[in-house]
């Protein structure tokens, strides 16, 4: 995306709070009048004094006071609130970037690495807060300063003027060139850097992993090579812009010399005051400032730009699945499902499902099974809208999905991941994200339920334990036991279980599958199974082979049928049930008389 590009959509992040930023753009004008008035009126009392009118020096030397107080008074309005608006509008560009981005399918989170993405915020929020504060402190009075001087030299003197146009040139010139030269390379930084973010968050997520192996050291040399490149590729931009500062800076000098010796040849000759002289070397040394500080901006901006154009990509970045314009809730569900003749692929041309139909009737249990990438877990993603279909639709109680607001889809479809997803905050917290104004009763309720309670009870601070990241505080079957309660708390009407017990052993397994029942009960449920017992106690079981529905029926119809499900029964794929070993048999001490 083009710097300018860039800065004009940062610039219109600031429209929320257009009046406020309104009221700082012209107190910027105001001091850009005041830093062009200060130099004109200097080179009034310069010509005052040297024809020995006192009065008219003293008048202009009243004006200069009045001037001067007036940028003190716009300078503390633009010091005090362009600070307040620049962290309001971070911290709002923060929220709005974790909506959206939480709203982007899975599609996109699966090509994200986290570290990149969290990256990608803190780099850009940061950035945005730099360039609004240094628009409002500097970029717009110096623009409008610099734009009004050229006219206003060109009044007092041509001549002189064109060498401070030269000047402009100059500036504009190196600058065009050096960005030109190391865009590319800026770019690359940007990346190499995005690696360097990526790869810690791998480390950090999997310590155990990498000391287990002893990959402690292999892993910060492999980092510290990221690092070399990413300072071989930024030294040869920095080398740029070093060069750039030491060109402008000489043309600065060379600009105030010609103006100088100019001036004094023009003076020579009658064709300006000494005052007029003045005025100009005023203009000049206000003008070199405010192109380094232009010059500094545009060096910032360009360093600043690719990590703001990787911010507003992910902002461009369109869910798949939306509502539709003013969609309404989906109401008093019962649970009735139907798949209509549904086809999806995650990559066009590639379908995962073909045509899939069935119905199921409300409260029934639903076994999904089938050989691996069969489609199971994705037919049932599209169910919560994960993803929308290509082609077909979806129905709950005869509405279509997509035509309901999602969240209300969701709020009536509970999920038990085989990952139960818990996040880094208490316990409590973890079970309330099924429903927040939940009780304590029925927090507790439900952990009972789910046969959680009792070593949450145990944990120190019970329910206002913390959960580590990703659960690892827990063992497996603690963190699914949790997942089962939090989806027993938000008490939703159809229920999803993908795969909920498939890592665990069998004593815990045993447990699990006891909440699992509780769960179960009155609720339209879809369980991917592998549990013979689960197989059999279902009311339908879908078979599904490369993403086509292939059988369905009960399971004696369907091992009387002799098909795929049979034949998956007669490979052992669906496991016996689990079971608690049974309690140790008293020990039994005899003791023998002694005669």
């Amino acid at each position: 995306m083009p710097l300018l590009r860039i800065y004009g959509r940062v610039l219109r992040l600031l429209g929320p709070e257009k009046w406020l930023a309104t009221a700082l753009a012209v107190a910027n004008v105001s001091l850009a009048g005041v830093f062009l008035l200060e130099p004109w009126l200097f080179g009034r009392v310069v010509d005052a004094l040297a024809a020995k009118v006192s009065g008219a020096a003293w008048g202009y030397i009243a004006w200069w006071t009045g001037v001067g107080f007036f940028g003190v008074a716009a300078n503390a309005l633009v010091a005090l609130y362009s600070d307040r608006l620049a962290h309001r509008r971070q911290l709002e560009a923060i929220a709005d970037f974790f909506e959206h981005a939480l709203a982007l399918p899975l599609a996109f989170h699966d090509k994200q690495h986290t570290g990149r993405l969290l990256r990608t915020l803190h780099t850009g929020s940061s950035n945005l807060f730099y360039l609004w504060l240094a628009f409002f402190r500097s970029h717009l009075s110096t623009l409008i300063a610099v734009l009004v001087m050229i006219p206003l030299a060109l009044r007092i003197n041509w001549k002189l003027a064109l060498v401070m146009i030269l000047l402009m040139g100059t500036f504009v010139l190196f600058n065009t060139v050096v960005v030109r030269i190391t865009g590319s390379a800026q770019r690359r930084v940007e990346q190499l850097n995005q690696l360097i973010s990526e790869r810690a968050g791998d480390v950090f997520g999997n310590v155990l992993v990498v000391q287990s192996f002893s990959r402690i050291v292999s892993e910060v040399a492999a980092l510290r090579q990221l690092v070399g490149k990413v300072l071989a590729a930024q030294y040869p931009v920095l080398r740029g812009w070093a060069w750039v500062a030491v060109a402008n800076r000489a043309a600065s000098t060379l600009t105030v010399i010609g103006i100088f010796a100019l001036g004094v040849q023009l003076h020579g000759k009658g064709e300006i005051s000494v005052g007029e002289i003045v005025s100009f070397v005023g203009f000049a040394m206000m003008m070199i400032g405010r192109m380094e500080q232009l010059a500094g901006f545009i060096s910032e901006l360009f360093f600043q730009g690719p990590a703001l154009s990787n911010f507003f990509d992910v902002l461009d970045a369109r869910a798949a699945t939306q509502d539709l314009p003013n969609a309404p809730p989906l109401r008093e569900v019962r649970g009735e499902v139907a798949f209509e003749n549904v086809t999806f692929g995650y990559e066009t041309g590639t379908p995962v499902i073909r045509n899939l139909s069935f119905r199921i009737p409300p409260g029934s249990t639903v076994a999904i099974v089938g050989p691996t990438g069969a489609g199971k877990t994705t037919a049932l993603s599209l169910l919560y809208r994960a993803y929308d279909p290509t082609s077909g639709r979806i129905t709950i109680d005869g509405t279509d999905i997509r035509t309901v607001s999602l969240s209300s889809l969701r709020d009536h479809i509970a999920v038990v991941f085989q990952n139960p997803g818990l996040l880094y905050r208490t316990i409590a917290e973890n079970l309330r994200i099924g429903k927040p104004d939940a009780t304590d009763a029925e927090l507790e309720a439900a952990a009972v339920a789910a046969e959680a309670h009792h070593f949450v009870r145990l944990k120190p601070g019970g329910y206002g334990a913390m959960v580590s990241e990703d659960g690892k505080s827990l063992s497996g079957g603690e963190r699914q036991r949790l997942s089962i309660a939090r989806a027993m708390l938000k008490d939703a009407p159809i229920l999803i279980l993908d795969e909920a017990t498939s890592a665990l052993d069998n004593l815990t397994e045993a447990r699990v599958q006891r909440a699992l029942s509780n769960l179960v009960t009155g609720r339209t449920t879809f369980v991917i199974a592998h549990r013979l017992s689960t197989v059999r106690s279902a009311d339908i079981i879908l078979v599904l082979k490369d993403g086509r529905l292939i059988e369905q029926g009960r399971y004696e119809e369907l091992v009387r049928l002799g098909g795929v499900f049979a034949e998956l029964e007669s490979q052992g794929r669906f496991v016996a049930d689990a079971k608690e070993p049974a309690p140790a048999a008293p020990k039994v001490e005899l003791a023998l008389a002694a005669h």
